[in-house]
């Protein structure tokens, strides 16, 4: 019996198909940074509206980025099994009911419920946004393409501080720092709904929900002791508070080891995050975390409190580390596309990361604010270089069903990662602030009720004494900060220095080379001698 005819060979995408399916992508995404980076300016002035303290202002991050952390995951998963297009789609709904809750808040506890809501959404528009990238492009081309995800990101982290410093300084109020994002979102579903078409091959459901339990309780008990032990209203560091929430914590992360080694379709393939390159970046990718979510959480809030800045102000204070970010995104993005070498950029951006966080832990409260921009801006540089170039390093060793979850997972980590470094920051700069600011009011000769000073950041109604204490203890304390932040980012560079780099595929899956000559794992050289295959675009 004569065999079947083979199947015509796919149609290329080109530049201008591509450029269209990611309008919409890159909407959504921007939507999902602005959001983010639109309320750090505004934070300082919600706290003292609705009364919270120093590890409230943490955790109004740590909330979002908790969700953000423990849900891509989950979405990589999906975004490998069921159609892209209509999970994001589904993630910029959700974005606006977080975004509108956020926005009608009156209390903590609703606002942290609310950024919760927004996490969830913006991990699934993170890792949706790199698996589709992921499928449409091969890791060659990709270098360009991520320099306009990178360009994105540094206008949606430029113009949120400055958006958001102007709508609080304005009769809007910090609500509509929320608000505003409602109409940015439905403007990213109708772009996605037009100009998305991406190829949907059908694959069957299996979530692994068990893991997905454990891996949220697991990451959110231990964030949650981290945050609050050695706080005097709560409790020590050693005590029976913290032995149970960490005991508790590794029992259920270790669970969390079993389940995906024994499950078929893990939220966290072992498989994957055990190879090599995609390990060390991992690691990597957590020290990224803590630099970049640690570092933005308390610039704005540097400038603001200590000071004495408006949030307009701090917005345009912040300029030099974004315009940094969008410097050694883009230019690194387009050299490793002509190049196809990937790994000395990683190298450079991880030293250029320590350096510029060494030299921002230099700051007090009387640091020249040019110094802070030089400072600020060459931290930029060294984090433009490595976000998306790491989830590249990624995407270039794993085959292309699997790009979804791989991404997915870095994405995980970096957030893990922010999400740590802000709590235990948070929970560092509030001992420290309560330290310094007991320490000035004792030589002041003023006396404080309960021997602490605490850490509130409602500076307004303070006496005009009391108040330039306060701002004292809190620009010394962020630059311990960033110290700390300086040390964890060793860990990026060490990792990266252990990366093999292998040369970016010109092919979007992973391909078997027949050869003989050729070992079984040298498919992935070969690759970067291979021409560009077809890819189909097709109506999702």
């Amino acid at each position: 019996m004569p065999n079947p005819p083979a199947a015509a060979p796919p149609l290329a995408m080109t530049h201008r198909q591509i450029m269209e399916a990611l309008t919409g992508i890159l909407a959504a995404f921007f939507t999902a940074i602005l959001s983010s980076t639109i309320v750090a300016n505004a934070l300082p002035t919600i706290m003292s509206d609705l009364h919270g303290t120093q590890t409230d202002f943490a955790w109004v991050i740590t909330a979002a980025l908790l969700a953000n952390a423990v849900t891509t995951p989950i979405w990589g998963k999906l975004a490998d099994l069921f159609n892209k297009k209509v999970l994001v789609q589904l993630s910029i709904v959700i974005f606006v009911a977080g975004s509108v809750m956020a926005g009608l808040s009156e209390t903590i506890p609703l606002l942290l419920t609310a950024r919760v809501i927004q996490g969830i959404a913006m991990g699934g528009l993170t890792a949706l946004s790199q698996a589709i990238i992921g499928t449409m492009i091969p890791p060659r081309d990709r270098g360009k393409y991520s320099g306009y995800m990178g360009g994105v990101m540094a206008v949606g982290t430029a113009g949120g501080p400055l958006l958001g410093g102007f709508i609080v300084d304005s009769p809007l109020g910090w609500r509509w720092t929320f608000f505003v994002c409602v109409p940015l979102a439905v403007v990213a579903l109708i772009l996605l709904q037009v100009t998305l078409k991406i190829q949907h091959i059908r694959r069957p459901a299996r979530i692994d929900w068990l893991g997905s339990i454990l891996l949220t309780s697991g990451v959110s008990l231990l964030l949650i002791w981290v945050s609050f032990a050695g706080n005097p209203a709560y409790y020590d560091w050693v005590s029976w508070q913290s032995a149970a929430m960490v005991g508790g914590g590794v029992v259920l992360l270790a669970l969390l080891v079993l389940v995906e080694s024994k499950v078929e379709q893990p939220i966290i393939p072992l498989k994957i995050i055990s190879e090599r390159t995609t390990a060390l970046a991992i690691l990597a990718s957590v020290a990224v975390g803590v630099a970049m979510f640690g570092s933005t959480t308390f610039l704005g809030q540097y400038f603001q409190v200590a000071r004495g800045a408006t949030p307009t102000e701090a917005g345009l204070l912040t300029l030099p580390m974004i315009a940094g970010n969008l410097t050694g995104s883009v230019i690194s993005g387009l050299l490793i596309s002509r190049t196809g070498k990937w790994k000395g950029y990683l190298i450079g951006g991880s030293v250029l990361l320590m350096g510029g966080l060494g030299l921002a832990g230099t700051m007090d409260h009387t640091t020249e604010l040019w110094q802070a921009g030089v400072f600020t801006a060459v931290l930029g540089i060294g984090l433009g270089m490595l976000m998306q170039n790491l989830v590249l390093a990624v995407q270039n060793t794993v085959r292309a069903s699997d790009i979804g979850t791989a991404s997915a997972s870095v994405a995980f980590f970096r957030s893990v990662g922010g999400a740590i470094g802000v709590a235990v920051l948070g929970a560092i700069l509030s001992s420290r602030v309560s330290q310094l600011a007991t320490e000035g009011l004792a030589a002041a000769g003023i006396p404080v009720a309960g021997g602490t000073a605490g850490a509130s950041m409602d500076l307004v109604d303070m006496p005009a004494p009391v108040r330039e204490i306060m701002r004292a203890a809190y620009g010394d304390a962020t630059a311990e900060v960033f110290l700390i932040s300086a040390v964890v980012a060793v860990v990026a560079l060490v990792s990266v220095l252990f990366i093999k780099e292998r040369p970016l595929r010109r092919t979007v899956d992973v391909q078997p080379d027949t050869r003989p000559d050729l070992q079984p794992d040298s498919h992935l050289e070969a690759d970067a001698e291979r021409p560009t295959p077809a890819l189909t675009s097709v109506n999702s």
